[in-house]
């Protein structure tokens, strides 16, 4: 009887190897304390301990920085591209429109004012790549 107690399962977690049972305490005024959590959000990190483990025993820390204007300029182009899909989209039911509606002549008229106003939009769009390559080469790290 008493083997088949040691067989049973006891529950629980099983223990670690190596335990980490020794505890520090330390206290930070205002401004080292702000220091503090400034280095710990820059260092991506999701416990303090393991940031003081870290630092004190000068393991590498890695830094992650999300730049929150490249954030917002992708945002931004990538509402532009689906803008530009519409206007895409309304481009040809126009055309559409236009060609069955009107005559020959008022047709071409309505054509011409389309053609120039499409003209000014490529060109805003070119302006856009060109500001978008200039963004990735200056700021995105590769």
């Amino acid at each position: 009887m008493a083997t088949e107690k040691k067989n049973q399962h006891q529950g629980g977690r099983k223990p670690k190897s190596n335990p980490a049972i020794f505890r520090y305490s330390v206290s930070f005024n205002a401004t080292e304390h702000a220091e503090f959590l400034s280095r710990f959000e820059q260092s991506g990190l999701k416990v303090k301990a393991h940031f003081i483990a870290s630092c004190i025993f000068n393991r590498q820390l890695k830094v992650v920085k999300v730049d929150k204007a490249a954030m917002d300029y992708y945002m931004r182009l990538t509402t532009f591209h689906s803008q530009f899909y519409a206007i895409g989209v309304n481009y040809n039911q126009i055309t559409k429109a236009i060609k069955s509606t009107f005559t020959s002549k008022k047709a071409l008229a309505f054509l011409y004012k389309l053609e120039k106003t499409t003209m000014e939009l490529v060109t805003i769009n070119q302006k856009i790549i060109a500001l978008t390559k200039e963004f990735e080469e200056k700021w995105l790290q590769k």
